[in-house]
């Protein structure tokens, strides 16, 4: 498996000359996790500058946190599902070879196209439902979950693009956790060392993730494009 520091260099490679198109590409993702982050800021904020007696708004608070955080939370996920797999698979053709150059306002929709769309909202659904019922019965399972079904959106993009064929959203979940298998340690120690990098866009209030989230983005594609498929996934 190629090393930490060669999949970076990879990613910043891919992007050399394009870091404009990508920061367009992802703009629009972008801009809403800061508009969320600000709404749900919006009772926090409003709770510290009223009195803490205040149990009226306090009961207010708990009830927006409450009632609206799991549906609006996949509603969301199902949303930025549907982006960041379009604006992946941009950044892996781009890698590969394939794509020289980024249309942003029209590659950051390509997984709102009806060929991907209904298989790209069930795998969201589907490895939600999984992780969360690994995650019941311990966090760490629900980690291991997560990065077993990492790959799913680079698989499905893959099978229906160079065979014409949707592949079976189960079908996906299970090839990514084989293709994952001996590989999530290496995944995990490669999110970790973003951390820096996730700090310095925070003190931003968001805004160094339109340089981040390509770089990032860009680094994943790299790491799918060099697992060892070794004839798992049979194109």
């Amino acid at each position: 498996m190629v090393q930490r520091s060669e999949l970076k260099q990879q990613a910043k490679d891919s992007l050399r000359g394009r870091w404009r198109q990508a920061i367009l590409l992802n703009f629009l993702p972008t801009l809403i996790d800061i508009i969320v982050i600000l709404f749900l800021a919006i009772p926090i904020i409003l709770f510290i500058t009223n009195h803490v007696n205040d149990t009226i708004l306090t009961q207010k608070a708990t009830n927006f946190g409450s009632g609206g955080s799991s549906g609006g939370g996949i509603i969301s996920g199902i949303v930025n599902a549907l982006f960041m797999s379009g604006i992946s698979w941009t950044y892996l053709d781009v890698l590969r070879g394939c794509k020289t150059k980024i249309k942003p306002f029209k590659d950051a929709f390509r997984g709102f196209e009806g060929v991907f769309i209904g298989g790209i909202i069930l795998l969201a659904l589907l490895t939600t439902i999984f992780i969360s019922l690994w995650g019941l019965l311990l966090i760490i399972p629900g980690i291991v979950k997560f990065y077993s079904y990492s790959q799913t959106y680079f698989i499905y993009y893959d099978k229906v693009t160079k065979t014409g064929k949707k592949l079976k959203v189960l079908d996906t979940i299970t090839m990514s956790r084989r293709l994952m298998d001996g590989h999530k340690w290496q995944l995990f120690m490669l999110d970790l060392s973003f951390i820096g990098w996730h700090i310095l866009a925070i003190v931003t209030l968001g805004i160094g993730y339109l340089w981040l989230n390509p770089y990032i983005a860009a680094t994943k594609a790299a790491f799918y494009e060099a697992l060892p498929k070794n004839g798992m996934i049979d194109y």
